[in-house]
């Protein structure tokens, strides 16, 4: 009998890391479910992308939550792996850092519900569909997550280090359903929206140079695959060395 095919949800797919990972997985044989703010674009490469996908904004944790009958639907009972992308990382008027004291509480609320809630709200709502395959989560952090980071605002910063947190929870609630749960920090990634001055970094680092969307897509890919079936509450640093 053919092997089943595979079927990935994945969050924030318009565009960088989320962008690599749909090209990576659906080279990988996958069927990818997209989640994002916009509709569908056509341009984008893959096949039968505007029947896979579904346009939330996970800023709305009611739309969020209306979002998941959807995808329960798309997914036919079988989640094999969910991979939560979406992040946003405001900046100032200047395009400056937002600290802890100049941050609005609003956009304190914005940023939580986008990298932190909405990818409890789906794990769990997506809990059968993943136990039913022994599926794999894999949490996007960074490494601004460890550190205060010269460009990520304070908001972004702690969203991702809870979300580093609440990977291992994760890891610990759904393993006896046999669902994995991990984590990967992504360092300094060429992407349309890296930061003036990010050079100077690059400089510093072990591997001396910036990653490539796909290469973290790479790890994404093991990390949701039989390769890594002994592997969960973890989280795997993607970053050049920059964290050491």
């Amino acid at each position: 009998m053919a092997e089943e095919r595979r079927t990935l949800l994945l969050t924030g797919a318009s565009r960088g890391i989320g962008h690599a990972t749909v090209k990576t997985f659906s080279a990988a044989g996958w069927r990818v479910l997209s989640c994002s703010r916009q509709p569908f674009d056509d341009r984008c490469p893959w096949p039968g992308g505007a029947d896979n996908h579904v346009q939330v904004d996970l800023s709305d944790p009611q739309g969020t939550i209306a979002a998941i009958d959807e995808i329960k639907e798309k997914c036919g009972g079988k989640l094999h792996a969910l991979v939560n992308n979406a992040g946003v990382s405001p900046k100032a008027e200047d395009g400056g850092r937002l600290n802890t004291l100049d941050t609005d509480l609003r956009t304190w609320g914005h940023v939580f519900h986008v990298n932190f809630f909405a990818s409890v709200v789906l794990a769990r709502g997506l809990r059968d569909e993943l136990a039913a395959t022994k599926g794999a989560v894999v949490n996007v952090t960074s490494i601004a997550g460890a550190r205060v980071h010269p460009f990520a605002g304070a908001a972004y910063a702690t969203s991702k280090a809870a979300l580093a947190a609440l990977t291992r929870e994760m890891a610990h609630d759904f393993g006896p359903l046999g669902v994995r749960v991990n984590a990967i920090a992504p360092g300094e990634v060429e992407t349309s929206i890296l930061s003036p001055g990010t050079d100077k970094i690059v400089e510093g680092l072990p591997l001396r140079r910036l990653g490539q969307p796909s290469e973290v897509a790479d790890v994404i890919l093991f990390l949701c695959s039989d390769a890594s079936s002994y592997v969960t509450g973890t989280e795997i640093e993607v970053n050049a060395g920059q964290h050491v």
